[in-house]
């Protein structure tokens, strides 16, 4: 499925909400969770993904998801460095927005004074709700080894 590049940068920037009030364990090593969240308005239903990695433990993902299977932004850190389609390679950690015919294979450097502390996982996270505009964040719990 592909959207227009105004239609994806339309839905980043709409403020999202968590979709209920469920509380939600941030994952430990290895682990993934998946919280919904939608638009303010309902129309659009969104997925915050929330992943770890199972050696390195400053590995991790975050990604908005929109329409289902639509990554619109992705965080990578404490990773590998991702080379682009136009075979430039960026380090990590780095960020991919989504690109009208490419989905989210592009990624840029992080942009600056955004993310503070890659890290610390909670503290990432916030900051990547905050950069996806989740103005009403849903509830989290740390996991054993979530920070």
């Amino acid at each position: 499925m592909d959207l227009a590049q105004d239609e994806a940068d339309t839905l980043i920037q709409l403020e999202k909400k968590a979709s209920g009030e469920q509380e939600f364990t941030l994952p430990d090593f290895g682990g993934t969770v998946n919280i919904p969240l939608v638009s303010h308005d309902e129309r659009e239903n969104f997925s915050l993904d929330v992943a770890r990695g199972r050696v390195e433990l400053t590995r991790g993902k975050n990604q908005l998801r929109g329409r289902n299977v639509i990554v619109l932004v992705r965080l990578d850190y404490g990773g590998s460095p991702h080379r682009n389609p136009d075979d430039e390679e960026v380090p990590c950690p780095h960020i991919h927005l989504y690109r009208e015919g490419y989905g989210d294979k592009w990624a840029s450097p992080l942009p600056k004074g955004v993310f503070s502390n890659l890290i610390n996982h909670i503290v990432t996270i916030c900051e990547f709700m905050d950069y996806c505009r989740v103005t009403v964040r849903p509830k989290l719990q740390e996991g054993l080894f979530s920070k």
